[in-house]
């Protein structure tokens, strides 16, 4: 271990090292050839930057009454985890997102979940993504959400526990991908010389995964991509899974629904479509079920998906599991439907709808987290340490104003990783957004999204309000340093570390 290190430092669990500023078990062979880099960490820092720029990777920045695209910000000290630990969480997202679909499948028929008393019935007819359209439709393989990407926090003890389901048009899978190409162009002596699981394969399997969806078995399925246009903030995403999968990029007013089959418009005429990969909203899919004033999908597609005439992937209606007071009952839906106790915990959750919850949630609002049940990307959410009493006044009476619609979880002090702020090695809090592919073979990408937090003590990674990102490497806690001396740079001096962001004294 290189002393320098020792200035580094976290008030909670970091992800690379103890404690007493050492490599955790498993990590050592990453930290040491990190630490050897010295001053070259920053060089490398300043290339994955300059890959971004050529490359043209941008996201959409949401700031007060308007937005601007930025360059997708990545930081290059990777996030680590073991094989060992990951082989737990991928099973344990795959048993999540099996109990999932088989959720949804029973709410949008026969309800048992309800009848047997698991979920009050008010609670799914007032959740905000329940689509009464979806009713009494069997999608193949009973799976609704096809693609997911849940997002994973550790708290002070280590513990991995789920924040949150998306299944509703889970992004960000590209920028996983993306990060890992940058990370293997400046990293390529650690990916020669350590054994860093590949990451490489999802779009493949993606690819498999709908194509098999397809209702029609004797032809090469004919894919699109359903993208809401230029303008959306995930469109690089969009354009960049649909070149690598081999789908057709398409908007709404490419597509024409004729007696319940979907084509595409082409210069050749009509060209049947057997599956979407939709990242349009339930409610702008078909303006003849949903908006009326949506020109974003096209009119038929529901009646064409009910006749089983295409696949859609995510099915309408899958986004009732990302109802954040739905999500707290998601370990009684791994024991009701799996028999299984849950492989990975649920963060604590108060629903402000129960009287006791409620009177919990108000007595501690500048304690707690609260969140809008159906918002997404950090929208909405208080926490409560951090807001002016103003704040607070007005998240009371939200609450008691709509209490379904609100739920609280205690403050966590997320785990660290070492990220390269202004040319300082300094500790920031993380979250991790893994990709699950659920078909009769599930797979899981291997690592995900790191999401950082970029402001020194700031809890909030979300990228559209100001977070960055990092590669996940997914390591054999079995290579060890010393089969790695004769790759060593030696005599470097090292970049400067702080546990607080600062110049050490």
């Amino acid at each position: 271990m290189k002393s320098d290190w020792t200035g580094y430092s976290s008030i909670t669990f970091d992800e690379l090292v103890d404690g007493d500023g050492k490599p955790r078990t498993g990590n050592e062979a990453v930290f040491q050839r990190l630490a050897d880099l010295g001053p070259a960490l920053v060089e490398r820092q300043r290339a994955a930057e300059a890959e971004i720029r050529s490359m043209g990777i941008t996201f959409t920045l949401y700031t007060e009454g308007s937005s601007i695209d930025r360059a997708w910000p990545i930081d290059v000290i990777p996030r680590i985890i073991t094989a060992s630990e990951w082989n737990t969480i991928s099973g344990g997202l795959i048993q999540r997102l099996k109990a999932l679909n088989m959720f949804i499948e029973d709410v949008y028929n026969e309800q048992n979940v309800v009848n047997d008393g698991i979920l009050p019935a008010q609670w799914l007819e007032d959740s905000a993504n329940f689509r009464t359209e979806c009713c009494g439709v069997h999608p193949a393989g009973g799976v609704w959400a096809h693609i997911s990407g849940s997002d994973l926090v550790r708290d002070a003890t280590g513990q991995m526990m789920v924040l949150e389901d998306n299944l509703r048009v889970p992004s960000g899978v590209s920028y996983m991908l993306e990060n890992r190409q940058i990370s293997k162009r400046v990293f390529a002596d650690l990916f020669r010389d350590l054994d860093i699981h590949p990451l490489d394969n999802y779009t493949e399997e993606l690819g498999k995964m709908l194509s098999k969806l397809s209702p029609r078995d004797d032809v090469e399925p004919v894919i699109a991509l359903l993208t809401p246009g230029i303008f959306n903030s995930a469109y690089y995403e969009h354009g960049m899974l649909a070149t690598q999968i081999g789908a057709h990029l398409v908007e709404g007013s490419d597509l024409q629904v004729v007696d319940n089959i979907v084509y595409m418009k082409t210069v050749r005429g009509l060209v049947r479509v057997d599956v979407i990969y939709r990242r349009v909203d339930d409610l702008f899919l078909d303006p003849a079920v949903f908006r009326s004033d949506s020109t974003l999908g096209a009119a038929g597609l529901m009646a064409a998906w009910r006749a089983g005439n295409v696949a859609l992937a995510n099915a309408p209606g899958a986004g009732v599991a990302d109802d954040k007071v739905l999500y707290s009952y998601v370990p009684d839906f791994i024991r009701y439907y799996l028999n299984e106790e849950p492989t990975l915990p649920n963060v604590p959750t108060w629903r402000c709808m129960e009287p006791d919850h409620r009177q919990h949630v108000l007595a501690n609002l500048d304690s707690l987290v609260c969140k809008p049940a159906n918002e997404s990307g950090g929208k909405g959410v208080t926490i409560g340490n951090r807001a002016t009493e103003e704040e607070l006044d007005h998240l009371r009476t939200e609450i008691e104003t709509d209490p379904r619609n609100w739920i609280a979880q205690p403050i966590l002090s997320l785990s660290t990783s070492p990220t390269l702020c202004d040319g300082i090695i300094a500790p920031r809090h993380i979250d991790l957004r893994p990709f699950v592919l659920s078909s009769d073979e599930p797979f899981v990408s291997v690592g995900g999204l790191t999401r950082v937090a970029l402001r020194e003590g700031s809890l909030i990674v979300n990228s559209s309000q100001g977070g960055g990102s990092k590669d996940t490497w997914i390591v054999d806690e079995s290579v060890r340093p010393d089969r790695l001396l004769e790759h060593r740079q030696p005599g470097q001096q090292q970049v400067q570390r702080s546990g607080n962001g600062q110049n050490p004294s």
